[in-house]
């Protein structure tokens, strides 16, 4: 987790919320990224979904089965949606997201019956330095 928090201070430096995740298959980090909606004025450009994009050209394939995602805070639905359709195996995450998160804050997408994947949720890692990177973002903000 430490190393997505340090790749969401990347997403900070250039006016993107700071999210960072990365994705790990086999032991060995396959993929970062951090927020770029602002940077790429792309309203996909979210972490999470640019670590599978680069997980699945890195890997060579769209399935990243074996794969664990770790992001600083709670996924939204777009990429909670994203890690179901990615059969990624397992997600970690530090800061819940009450107004958005889609990971059993609001929905819990992961986890529907409805689906045709689940994964394993590991939540509250690194929670509180999580937390104190966006509530640090947000100040400066106001």
């Amino acid at each position: 987790m430490r190393r997505a928090l340090a790749e969401a201070e990347l997403a900070a430096a250039h006016g993107d919320v700071p999210v960072g995740a990365l994705v790990v298959h086999d032991a060995e980090v396959v993929a970062l990224a951090h927020n770029r909606r602002e940077a790429d004025r792309d309203p996909t450009a979210h972490a999470e979904v640019l670590a599978l994009r680069t997980a699945a050209r890195a890997l060579g394939r769209w399935r990243l089965d074996g794969c664990t995602l770790y992001v600083t805070l709670e996924p939204c639905v777009m990429c909670a949606g994203a890690l179901v359709l990615a059969r990624i195996d397992r997600l970690v995450f530090g800061a819940d997201d009450p107004k958005a998160g889609a990971v059993g804050a609001v929905y819990d997408i992961p986890r529907d019956p409805w689906l045709n994947h689940r994964l394993e949720v590991v939540r509250g890692v690194e929670a509180e330095a999580c937390e104190r990177q966006l509530r640090a973002f947000f100040a400066e903000r106001r």
